[in-house]
């Protein structure tokens, strides 16, 4: 199987970074178009004004630039490889059904992501986002932990 469109979901940890060599080696060797893509989650009660009359706030536009560099870094692994890739910043209140949804929107073949391999009550507390987009996506997905 070939995989020509790859969705890579990144959140500026090293076990992300991770995932995003994996995905340069897929690239290279499939020759496939990459997409990193950052979600910056917004709390409805922080951010309300925001979602709904489009105004920003200080709290916002930081968030915002910290991505923005989190996806220049990515983008400049992927240059060390000798792959251009395209980057996205999502905005919305659950990260993993952004995630699926730009899978969607992109039609990636696969998406190659991190996880944290958090167990126990850290995962019950925290969540997993690689766990909810592997059960409630529809795209394959190959998970990367950090060694």
């Amino acid at each position: 199987m070939s995989f020509q469109n790859i969705l890579v979901p990144i959140d500026g940890s090293e076990t992300s970074y991770a995932a995003v060599q994996k995905a340069a080696d897929f690239a290279k060797t499939c020759g496939s178009k990459i997409t990193v893509v950052q979600v910056l989650t917004l709390d409805p009660y922080i951010a309300a004004e925001y979602i709904t009359a489009s105004q920003t706030n200080e709290l916002i536009e930081r968030a915002k630039g910290y991505i923005q560099k989190s996806l220049e870094d990515a983008k400049a692994k992927f240059a060390e490889n000798g792959i251009e890739i395209e980057t996205r910043l999502l905005e919305g209140q659950l990260v993993h059904r952004e995630i699926s949804q730009a899978a969607e929107d992109i039609k990636a073949d696969l998406i190659i992501m991190g996880s944290h391999g958090r167990t126990g009550l850290k995962k019950l507390l925290l969540g997993s986002v690689a766990q909810s987009v592997l059960t409630e996506g529809t795209t394959p997905v190959l998970i990367v932990r950090k060694n």
